[in-house]
């Protein structure tokens, strides 16, 4: 099913899940998403979330770990991936004072470490971009392009964010391209068609979403992670206009899919 493949970050709703984690899951099954992904606990024991969510149906599309956990604190988030049945661990950003070539370089060796240490027990590594990644050059390429760059010798894998895409001045369907059977998760998310250029809901705002899930649907994507960084209503109302405007696309778009990517 469709909605099977389409999950939240919750970050979104990271007030509602300090004040009622088990009640944010409850909500979002009802909604109608099929999974969700982490963005920290919020002191919640894991175990009691992912009771609720065996109760709930919901399955977890990858979780979000900072950088420095996954290089200081590999076993433990290895421990809570296997717990959440996931076999993703994404980079949500790169620390402020690694923003330059050096960073970016000690960045791109260390995640290819604990990839590579990581990959004969089912798990994979992924960087999530935001724009700042375009403001620096490494080997004659931005940044981004630089950390996630095809190849044998590379497994950092993409979650490429269609909203910062568009924000950084790319058209996000056609950055995807190097990244065929190299991206599992899309975060998606819109962009309001004015000045301002804020996040808005999926199919409020100026972003073309049907290129884009044609691209994933050809290409192996396994989860379409709606995520909202600042919300200008109630964020669960958010999640759940997003939820309905990206299973309408997705039903009616009727695409070619191909297999889930085996890596």
């Amino acid at each position: 099913m469709l909605k099977d493949k389409i999950a939240v970050q919750l970050y979104t709703l990271r007030e509602e899940c300090l004040a009622d984690f088990p009640g944010v899951l409850r909500k979002i099954s009802q909604i109608g998403y099929g999974g969700v992904q982490f963005a920290g606990f919020q002191g919640y024991d894991p175990q009691e979330l992912k009771a609720v969510l065996d109760e709930v149906g919901l399955k977890t599309a990858g979780m979000h770990v900072g950088f420095h956990d996954i290089v200081a604190n590999t076993s433990k988030v290895v421990s809570d991936a296997r717990l959440f049945g996931t076999r993703d661990i994404i980079c949500p950003s790169i620390p402020a004072e690694l923003r330059n070539e050096g960073g970016y370089k000690q960045l791109k060796k260390d995640l290819n470490g604990i990839a590579k240490q990581l990959k004969g027990e089912g798990f994979r590594i992924s960087y999530h971009n935001h724009a700042f990644e375009f403001e620096t050059v490494i080997e004659g390429q931005d940044a981004l392009s630089y950390l996630l760059e095809p190849g044998v010798d590379n497994e950092i894998l993409a979650e490429l964010d269609v909203y910062w895409l568009q924000k950084g001045g790319f058209e996000p369907a056609s950055f995807f391209k190097p990244y065929a059977d190299r991206m599992p998760i899309i975060h998606m998310k819109d962009m309001t068609a004015d000045g301002e250029q804020a996040f808005a809901e999926i199919g409020t705002g100026s972003i073309e979403f049907e290129p884009i899930i044609r691209w994933g649907e050809e290409n192996g994507v396994e989860w379409y992670v709606v995520e909202q960084d600042v919300c200008r209503t109630a964020p669960m109302s958010c999640v759940q206009t997003s939820f309905t405007n990206l299973y309408h696309l997705m039903s009616n778009l009727q695409p070619n899919a191909r297999p889930n990517i085996k890596r």
